[in-house]
């Protein structure tokens, strides 16, 4: 009898203790198999009825550049909840293992499948003899392929050295290549543009990259006073993010769409249809964080706002998925 019951209720007790892992699981494989599906499939789902035309494979390129905006909130994030744990009080010494190194290693693949693409006259390569190497230094859009390669190299040594803050260096000039990419010379005020769309990605990158970190940071500490504290900063600091990200994409939407065919746009554009599915998941992720804020100030257990919190990091991926579809569609207005 002693030796059977606590076999027995040792495996009652594993049975709930599996569940919580297999969910995660779960849910994790549903995210990644939205994550490649959206920039996959969205561009024909985008354009179907609108009598625009894609670009030489677009679904490829917009699951790289997807791929690109991961890799740069997973280290960015990283860094900037760094800074917030050190102004803890008694925040635990050991910290949750870097992912800096792998983000940084997806960045440059595909960093280097979009330099390829733009090798090639922005044409889908075929065969190694197609790409041109030498042209990407003649072109605008060259140069910034190239930076944005090089960056992420750069970023990986960085975070494998005994100093992984220098990293920061590297990962801005992936966001100031992407900037200047997205708003070309030959645009209306491309300064400003290119401005608007590094306040904009900077301030995301924090807020996805800066709220997986934190759940991370938590389930590494277990419960306590500084996973509450550090919940408690990164959520005041979220919401200035989450102020900048509002400002400047209204601001930069409404560059590419006159006010007075917004509406027309967001239904029969595939640029409009993408940016209206992503304002839908942003409302949703600002409702999940303003649900997490509630029960962090008013719940016995500040820690209980974990649980939106994590349906809110999941609904940030999707977020970035279809920013990444939202580059490789055609713009609704040419400059």
């Amino acid at each position: 009898m002693t030796l059977t019951r606590p076999t027995s209720e040792a495996a009652a007790g594993r049975g709930p203790a599996r569940r919580p892992g297999t969910v995660r699981a779960v849910a994790v494989l549903v995210l990644v198999i939205l994550a490649v599906a959206i920039p996959l499939f969205g561009p024909s789902a985008a354009l179907h009825g609108t009598g625009e035309a894609a670009a030489p494979g677009a679904g490829g390129v917009a699951l790289l550049r997807t791929v690109l905006f991961a890799a740069l909130c997973v280290p960015l994030g990283e860094l900037f909840v760094g800074r917030l744990v050190r102004a803890v009080p008694g925040a635990p010494p050991d910290v949750s293992r870097s992912w800096a190194v792998w983000a940084a290693a997806a960045g440059f693949v595909a960093a280097l499948g979009l330099a390829s693409v733009v090798a090639t006259g922005n044409l889908v390569p075929h065969s190694l003899s197609e790409i041109d190497v030498g042209g990407l230094y003649a072109s605008r859009d060259g140069t910034v392929a190239l930076l944005e390669l090089n960056a992420f190299l750069v970023a990986a040594l960085c975070a494998r050295s005994g100093r992984p803050a220098v990293q920061v260096w590297p990962l801005a000039a992936v966001v100031v290549a992407e900037a200047l990419r997205a708003h070309p010379t030959t645009e209306h005020t491309p300064l400003v543009g290119s401005g608007l769309t590094l306040v904009h990605l900077t301030c995301a990158a924090l807020w996805a990259g800066g709220l997986l970190c934190v759940l991370r940071t938590l389930r590494h500490w277990g419960r306590g006073e500084p996973g509450a504290a550090l919940l408690g900063l990164y959520a005041r600091v979220a919401a200035v993010l989450f102020a900048a990200i509002t400002a400047t994409g209204v601001w930069s939407s409404l560059r590419r769409m006159a006010p007075g065919t917004v509406l027309e746009q967001l239904t029969d554009t595939a640029y409009g249809r993408t940016l209206l599915a992503k304002v839908l998941l942003v409302a949703v992720v600002a409702a999940l964080a303003l649900s997490a804020r509630i029960r962090l100030r008013r719940a016995p257990d500040p820690l209980a706002a974990c649980v939106p919190a994590r349906v809110e990091v999941v609904a940030l991926g999707l977020v970035v998925a279809v920013s990444g579809l939202l580059t490789a569609l055609p713009l609704p207005i040419r400059w």
